[in-house]
């Protein structure tokens, strides 16, 4: 008896539990639909593609015409570090200091080798004009003289590669050991950058490459300054993969910017190629960007991301498709809502 009245019991919890379910679905529904309804048809226009006749802009770096990564041709041990990044050093500047106590050793016992060898060499002449050493035993003589001779300029250079200097007047960009360190042949040491003279460096596509020319005047955008460069270099797109080729501008004004700053250098005449659309079209959500799309009888809002562009209209690298119908000039659309294409050129939306 018990065992039927707990089963009654939890069958009829089942029954409470589904029914108001059921209930929250169906107010749901009502919420949904009255949501709808809340939301009336809106109006709108469609954007029409526009293109970047005015030029387009390409990412660039600023890097000083004089720049030179300092290294040693010998393996040896840091001794003394002389320089910091950020410090300003004249040409010739003392700025690291390798162990050399081998080479020193190696050094003197060349030299010493040498004075032996110039007093044979000395003996063997005076014995030749004496007619007492023959014109083979002078030679001979000659010949380790000019071998001892060159293992004393041999080492001296060696010695002198334990001394990194500045070779000419710049900036410490960047210390790259510490005292104590090891160091091998070609390992970067110290990076200096010259003061002075500023270029920007970019990549160009084969067609943007096309539209500049040496000693061409062109204008560039940094960290809110805008200035003007002048074309210094161009290299046709040689990348094998990439088709592109690089650009050197060097800056005219404002002078003073800022080592390895980003910025953006403006080709003129250039169109970018792909989908573009309108800056009116856009709808801006924070740090993300923004189009409504008409689809099916609604507003669809897609993400998506823009590159660089100028005048009224921007290329899209992602988010949207040829195909895509854009909004234009959206106001206070909202994702779903149901919308009427207008032929007009007239947006009534809200």
């Amino acid at each position: 008896m018990t065992s039927n009245l707990k089963a009654t019991g939890a069958f009829a919890l089942t029954v409470a539990l589904t029914a108001a379910l059921s209930g929250a679905l169906a107010c749901g529904r009502r919420e949904a639909h009255s949501e709808d309804k809340a939301l009336p048809k809106a109006a709108v226009t469609l954007a029409e593609g526009g293109s970047s006749e005015g030029g387009s802009w390409v990412a660039a770096t600023l890097q000083s015409t004089r720049t030179a990564n300092l290294s040693t041709r010998m393996g040896a041990q840091v001794k003394r570090v002389l320089a910091q990044e950020g410090q300003r050093v004249a040409a010739g500047s003392l700025l690291l200091v390798l162990g050399d106590e081998d080479l020193q050793a190696q050094f003197k016992a060349a030299e010493t080798g040498l004075a032996a060898v110039e007093a044979q060499h000395r003996r063997m002449t005076a014995l030749f004009a004496q007619k007492a050493a023959t014109a083979a035993e002078v030679e001979q003589a000659q010949a380790q003289l000019a071998q001892a001779q060159a293992g004393v300029a041999s080492l001296k250079a060696a010695i002198a590669y334990t001394q990194i200097r500045a070779p000419f007047a710049g900036v410490v960009q960047a210390r790259k050991v510490n005292e104590g360190d090891f160091v091998g042949p070609g390992m970067p040491l110290v990076e200096l950058v010259g003061e002075g003279e500023q270029e920007w460096v970019a990549t160009l596509s084969e067609s943007e490459g096309r539209l500049l020319k040496p000693g061409q005047k062109v204008r560039f955008e940094s960290e809110g300054v805008t200035g003007e460069a002048q074309v210094a270099a161009l290299s046709p797109g040689g990348d094998a993969f990439s088709h592109k080729g690089t650009l050197r501008a060097r800056v005219l004004a404002p002078k003073g910017l800022r080592q390895g700053a980003f910025g953006r250098i403006l080709v003129p005449g250039a169109k970018t190629e792909g989908l573009m659309v309108p800056r009116s079209a856009l709808v801006l959500r924070g740090e993300l960007t923004g189009v409504f799309v008409a689809r099916e009888g609604r507003a669809e809002l897609r993400w998506i991301t823009l590159g660089e562009g100028s005048g009224d209209s921007l290329p899209v690298r992602s988010g949207l498709k040829a195909e895509d119908r854009v909004i234009d000039r959206p106001g206070a659309l909202q994702d779903g809502q149901h919308i009427e294409i207008r032929r007009d050129g007239v947006n009534h939306g809200q």
